[in-house]
């Protein structure tokens, strides 16, 4: 029996897989790379004192927050993969331009975890992205998507998307060609399984368990999904 109905086994452990090495790399990289990036003292020092640690302590949480910031960027890549090995979809990589393509239903990809992950003129530059890529004779008659995994207020929606550029003042202009839509939405459009975003958050403690040996009780995963719940819109 496969743990997911809209991907291969080797492939879905595969993306976890990835995953767990980005943490544990990261983990065991932790003190060489907490001052890869100049830590601002006077930031550090307030926020020590004022939630009365000690420094030893703040610098645990430090590194605790940089690495939440690795995973986060692990899990971007993590979605880019799972809804690049679904069948009849391709991972474009990271030269690709964009993220991933479907030349059947004739859709092409860029793939956010979280709908602040991208800020300001970045966001305009994606549509600029998608709209040169469909601008080639080889996508002229594809769906270009920009994709937040995680709404805002947990909304599903697939609409044009029209990102306000800082510099000119204006949005870009509506094209139906080039759109916005939410992670539920664009897994559903992808599998043609309305769930299968629950399917695959559901299906990930089943390898962390049967394949990593890391142990989530049946109350614990109910309070993982809990968050699920927070985050997406459940029926």
């Amino acid at each position: 029996m496969s743990y997911l109905k809209f991907i291969s086994d080797k492939d879905f452990i595969d993306a976890i897989d990835k995953v767990i090495r980005v943490i544990e790399n990261a983990e065991n990289n932790s003190v060489i790379n907490l001052h890869k990036n100049v830590i601002d003292p006077f930031s550090a020092l307030f926020d020590g004192i004022s939630h009365s640690i000690t420094y030893k302590q703040w610098l645990e949480q430090e590194k605790a927050r940089q690495l939440q910031k690795t995973m986060q960027n692990a899990i971007g890549d993590f979605h880019q993969q799972i809804l690049g090995a679904i069948p009849g979809w391709a991972n474009l990589g990271t030269g690709g331009g964009l993220d991933v393509v479907n030349y059947e239903m004739k859709i092409i990809a860029e793939v956010k975890n979280k709908y602040n992950t991208t800020k300001g003129n970045h966001k305009v530059e994606i549509y600029d992205a998608i709209k040169a890529k469909l601008s080639n004779d080889e996508y002229s008659n594809f769906v270009g998507y920009y994709v937040e995994i995680i709404s805002q207020g947990k909304k599903k929606y697939n609409k044009p998307f029209t990102p306000p550029d800082n510099k000119t003042k204006k949005s870009r202009p509506v094209n139906e060609k080039i759109r916005v839509i939410d992670g539920v939405s664009f897994y559903a459009l992808a599998t043609g399984r309305e769930h299968a975003l629950q399917e695959l958050f559901e299906a990930i403690p089943v390898i962390l368990t049967e394949k990593y040996q890391h142990k989530l009780g049946k109350n614990e995963a109910l309070q993982y999904f809990e968050l699920f719940k927070k985050a997406f819109f459940t029926e």
